[in-house]
């Protein structure tokens, strides 16, 4: 057994949502993850690590996007020994992380959530911007057309389990070329916007791509430019994935007596001598 004292326990969960930008798209997960422990480290947030001979910080990442693949959705979740405000570990971690590592959001997890609320569970689906260089916008749209007209697209792919063969067509919500972001580009090209379930095996968007080519011999000269703008649980009215930190938030609203107190607050008008904000007039 280890010697010393047992780890301190966790008493607050923040969820983190970060983007990936840039030239740091081409970092690899394991590399993100230990610029993310050094941050954490350097801007001094009380991180909870686990016990053992080799204690890790307790963070866990959740539907990571691919080396090479930018993001403006990707999310993390952090165990913490001391209680801590949300915006307040934003801003340090965001301050400590490199340019590239960006991060947008960060949720306190309700006290006594357990699995039901976890975080893997609500990210049902995800929208990619896939930017095709040298790509006709009218053979694009040729091209989606087909692919979303036929029943099932079966592409192959290499996996950890051997080379794998599935349907990419069941997984795709949505898919369509982004006519005014094609126009407004700097260069000739087509760009994609498209909704994707996960599945098993996870159909990504090189996946479609394939399906693309294999029905319409749609084939750009160039590597894609890929982004994911979000991901979370799918709206079956939009097609599309809503903010999966939204239950968190919603749950860490005042309620009862601290919501009618809030609500008289914000209504209540500024004293004289200040401005709307409390500032000094």
């Amino acid at each position: 057994m280890p010697e010393g004292p047992a780890p301190a326990p966790v008493t607050q969960r923040l969820r983190i949502r970060y983007a990936k930008r840039g030239r740091l798209r081409f970092t690899s997960h394991r590399d993100i993850s230990r610029a993310v422990e050094r941050a954490v480290r350097r801007a001094g947030i009380p991180v909870a690590h686990s016990a053992g001979f080799t204690p890790h910080p307790k963070i866990s990442y959740t539907g990571a996007a691919a080396t090479g693949v930018a993001s403006e959705a990707e999310y993390l979740e952090i165990g913490l020994t001391e209680p801590r405000d949300p915006d307040r570990v934003r801003a340090e971690l965001d301050a400590a992380l490199p340019d590239g590592l960006d991060v947008l959001d960060a949720v306190a997890v309700p006290p006594g959530s357990g699995r039901a609320s976890a975080l893997a569970d609500r990210l049902e689906a995800s929208e990619w911007r896939v930017r095709l260089d040298g790509v006709a916008a009218d053979a694009a749209r040729a091209a989606v057309a087909a692919f979303l007209a036929a029943e099932t697209v079966e592409v192959e792919r290499l996996t950890k389990k051997g080379r794998r063969r599935f349907d990419a067509r069941s997984a795709v919500s949505r898919c369509e070329v982004d006519r005014r972001a094609s126009e407004a580009a700097d260069a000739p090209c087509a760009i994609l916007r498209m909704v994707v379930r996960h599945t098993t095996p996870a159909v990504r968007p090189d996946d479609i791509l394939t399906g693309l080519r294999q029905v319409a011999d749609l084939a750009p000269p160039s590597p894609p430019l890929v982004t994911r703008l979000a991901q979370g649980p799918l709206d079956a009215a939009t097609g599309g994935p809503t903010d999966p930190l939204g239950p968190d938030r919603e749950t860490a609203r005042p309620t009862g007596d601290d919501a009618g107190s809030a609500a008289a607050a914000a209504l209540r008008p500024p004293a004289v001598g200040t401005d709307a904000a409390g500032a000094l007039a």
